[in-house]
C-alpha cells in the first residue's frame, strides 16, 4: 500500500482550505483518508498552515510520501521548532 501525505480540499468555491491528511494514494483526493495531520488556509495573510510535526515525522518514518507542498510545510514546521 502506498501512502501519501498530501492536501484535502474542504473549502467553499473561491474560499479555498484544505486539511493535511495521509492517505492511500489510490483513494481519490478528498475521499477516504487514515489521518488528519493539519490544515492549510492560502487566503490568511500569516500563519497559513497548522501542522502536527510528530506525527508527520512519524509516517514519513513508516515510508509515507508527502507531497511537494506538504514537503514544503514540514521543513518550515521544522525550522520553527528548531528555533
Amino acid at each position: 500500500m502506498a501512502v501519501r501525505i498530501r492536501l484535502k480540499r474542504i473549502g467553499a468555491k473561491n474560499n479555498p482550505a484544505y486539511r493535511i491528511v495521509v492517505a492511500d494514494s489510490r483513494s481519490p483526493r478528498d475521499g477516504r483518508f487514515i489521518e488528519e495531520l493539519g490544515t492549510y488556509l492560502p487566503k490568511r495573510k500569516s500563519d497559513k498552515f497548522t501542522l502536527d510535526l510528530e506525527r508527520a515525522r512519524y509516517w514519513v518514518s513508516k515510508g509515507a510520501q508527502p507531497t511537494e507542498t506538504v514537503a514544503s510545510f514540514i521543513k518550515k514546521a521544522s525550522k520553527t521548532a528548531a528555533a
